[in-house]
């Protein structure tokens, strides 16, 4: 039996619609993405339009040219993974009692 993670993309057609989410979040077209991953300019559209997934290899590709994780993709609860991970990024560069101040912060967002 499938986990439920697994699932809900394999059964809901997820992957070419969470693409066209980060697609356009980005500012990107499905052409140009398509053409600067080494595609025919109807390769994004394609995988959008749930006709095909792409290979691994290319899959790989598209998340180093959004700046991604393949992690990040399929986290669907992240809307913009981009911002997480600049966040993440100066928040490691802070002193532990910034940090402290960004956790606190946080929590009163809540």
């Amino acid at each position: 039996m499938k986990d439920d993670y697994t699932k809900s993309f394999l059964e809901y057609n997820q992957f070419g619609d969470r693409l066209a989410q980060l697609r356009i979040e980005y500012g990107i077209s499905a052409r140009d993405l398509s053409l600067s991953i080494g595609q025919n300019e109807h390769y994004i559209n394609q995988i959008e339009n749930h006709c095909f997934y792409p290979s691994m290899r290319t899959f790989i590709y598209i998340c180093e040219y959004l700046c991604i994780t393949p992690c990040h993709f399929f986290n669907i609860d992240i809307e913009s993974p981009y911002d997480i991970d600049i966040i993440v990024e100066q928040i490691s560069e802070m002193s532990s009692d910034n940090r402290n101040l960004i956790k606190l912060l946080s929590l009163c967002l809540e």
